[in-house]
């Protein structure tokens, strides 16, 4: 037993460093590496037609930002229409759709009443309806850039291209010390992560909002699986297994809404850790053997798998190494050296604030808010508790096939962040 938990260790450390150098490499690679050009110069006078789809539920406090802002891109009327999904909404929701509706033919609500309930089957109903080649998502509370249709859509110009992922970034980062770090996470997963993974040419992530996909072969696929909840991560292994890719366009930017409370944060990142590690189960097999990835495609996709599976491994090897410790098998002195190495891993290596936030930062040329960079140490205890809770609800998914049901991020009222 105590040769197994000796063992454990080793991994532990060892999966420590492989993410540790993970991010140093993305982070150089995004501070001082060829960048991959994108296609957003490039415009074809046949551009793809295109059904933005929004699912909704009880959304009547932000509903009207993202319509509005959707009625602000640039592109072919002729080629857009606007399905706004209304998810059995028990508020305003339906009736602020329909005047929509009636303003503009083009913005044609679904709306729904029975059936399967959450993201996953409300995407599947609505591409049966949409009429355009490109399906584009985006949540309730985002609110789309002018020119953000049309950089997304043009990424299907490449044949390749199975999906395209845009940057997300919060606009209320300024509300407290939560959203302030939420927004960089969000520089950090963005400006260096994705975009040193598609530098790279390995896996960009399809992120389930501010992206879009191919209708046609998303309906080959069967549509999305409604017992997942992380429908955008098993989106991007599916293209990948397929011989498809996920292109990442940095410059085409839509503006969030964050959780402004520690319980909604909580609660988001738990579903996400559920979702994220029932796609692991799924597909780490499949990644393994697929004939249409490279080597390098699999060995990042394996760790982009893994990625909300390491805090409840580092938890367990705190556990160890206090049981190593009980039982006299470690002594104070190495324990002392794994606490420390945990903790520099903690700050340098899993959520990367001093490699990919700071290099995100230096290429934004914003500095204003680093001062609240070594709360990330804070941060990754709050993340370890809640993305092991989420990894132990997909353990239990996947023994006792039980229905996951869709939890909802709680909105606020953003009126003083109207743009």
């Amino acid at each position: 037993m105590v040769l197994i938990l000796k063992i454990y260790m080793g991994f532990v450390i060892i999966v420590m460093l492989l993410y540790m150098v993970r991010h140093a490499l993305f982070s150089i690679n995004r501070l001082f590496k060829h960048q991959r050009m994108y296609y957003h110069d490039i415009y074809d006078d046949d551009m793809p037609s295109v059904s933005v789809l929004i699912p909704m539920y009880n959304e009547e406090q932000v509903l009207c930002d993202v319509m509005e802002a959707l009625l602000q891109c640039e592109y072919d009327r002729d080629k857009l229409e606007i399905i706004p999904i209304n998810d059995c909404s028990v508020d305003a929701t339906p009736l602020l759709l329909d005047e929509y509706s009636r303003k503009y033919p083009f913005i044609r609500p679904l709306h729904r009443s029975s059936g399967e309930r959450g993201k996953p089957a409300g995407l599947n109903e609505a591409m049966k309806i949409a009429q355009g080649e490109i399906i584009i998502v985006f949540d309730a509370d985002y609110k789309p850039a002018k020119g953000l249709i049309k950089h997304l859509a043009s990424a299907f110009l490449d044949p390749e291209a199975g999906a395209v992922m845009g940057r997300v970034v919060p606009y209320n980062a300024d509300k407290n010390i939560l959203t302030k770090l939420i927004y960089l996470e969000r520089a950090g997963g963005y400006q260096a992560d994705q975009q040193a993974r598609y530098n790279l040419r390995l896996i960009p992530q399809y992120g389930g909002t501010v992206g879009g996909y191919r209708k046609d072969l998303m309906l080959s696929f069967g549509g999305f699986n409604t017992r997942v909840l992380a429908e955008d991560t098993e989106l991007t292994y599916r293209l990948y297994c397929n011989g498809y890719k996920v292109l990442y366009a940095n410059a085409a930017e839509c503006y969030e809404q964050s959780p402004e409370t520690w319980s909604v944060r909580s609660r988001q990142i738990r579903r996400w850790s559920r979702g994220h590690n029932s796609v692991m189960f799924r597909y780490f097999i499949p990644v393994i053997l697929s004939k249409h990835m490279t080597f390098m495609e699999k060995f990042d996709g394996l760790m982009l798998l893994g990625i909300y599976a390491t805090p409840f491994i580092l938890a367990l090897g705190i556990i160890v190494s206090m049981a190593l410790f009980l039982l006299g098998k470690m002594t104070i002195l190495a324990g002392w050296w794994f606490a420390f190495f945990l903790a520099a891993y903690t700050n340098y290596g899993n959520f990367a604030p001093f490699y990919e936030i700071g290099s995100a930062l230096q290429v934004d040329g914003i500095r204003k808010n680093i001062r609240v960079m070594p709360m990330m140490g804070m941060m990754f205890y709050f993340y370890l508790w809640n993305i092991s809770l989420g990894f132990l609800d997909a353990v239990l998914d996947r023994m006792t096939q039980r229905k996951v049901s869709w939890d909802k991020t709680l909105r606020f009222n953003n009126s003083e962040e109207k743009r």
